[in-house]
């Protein structure tokens, strides 16, 4: 998987994650030296979005879209394949729940509660070739009182065969009548 058309790997992010940590250090290093001397220092601007992660953000947030959905409309094939094989979920108030398969038990209880209505939308979004971070917020309809519930969570998502899957889910709802962010 390339970015932008090239035919760079991912993976090859980490590499160059080194390369832009040298070139920082450097320009600093750079910038310090003319201080020293009385120079004005030179301000240094350093991006600090990795090349491609814009495009990663938004495919992420698509498959947050097919995670959404699928709680909807009950497809936990649909969820359980979104989960790497030794993912962890940790629920609030709850012990950890790791792997698939019980992941997939989780899933049948959270569909059972009558899931009408589930989005989620991104606020924090960084990472490498690697691993990704998702962070956000979420509001969630549920049960026969159509229960609103808003919260925030936190994915992390691991490359799997070439494919972003999650690694670790964490949520929490926000206190009642909390305001939402």
């Amino acid at each position: 998987m390339g970015f932008h058309g090239s035919s760079k790997p991912v993976n090859d992010m980490k590499w160059d994650s080194r390369i832009v940590l040298i070139a920082t250090i450097a320009c600093l290093m750079v910038a310090g030296c003319g201080a020293s001397r009385g120079q004005p220092q030179a301000a240094v601007r350093v991006d600090p979005v990795a090349p491609g992660l814009g495009e990663l953000r938004r495919l992420i947030e698509r498959k947050n879209e097919q995670f959404t959905r699928a709680h909807v409309t009950g497809n936990r094939a649909t969820i359980d394949a979104m989960f790497t094989d030794d993912a962890k979920v940790l629920p609030p108030n709850a012990d950890p729940v790791i792997g698939r398969v019980a992941i997939d038990k989780l899933t049948a209880e959270f569909i059972a509660y009558g899931i009408t209505e589930f989005h989620e939308r991104t606020t924090d979004f960084y990472g490498n070739g690697e691993l990704l971070v998702d962070q956000g917020h979420y509001v969630m309809v549920y049960g026969p009182d159509k229960t609103v519930e808003r919260g925030k969570y936190l994915n992390v998502w691991k490359q799997v065969d070439g494919e972003w899957k999650i690694y670790s889910n964490i949520w929490s709802a926000n206190a009642p009548g909390a305001t939402p962010q």
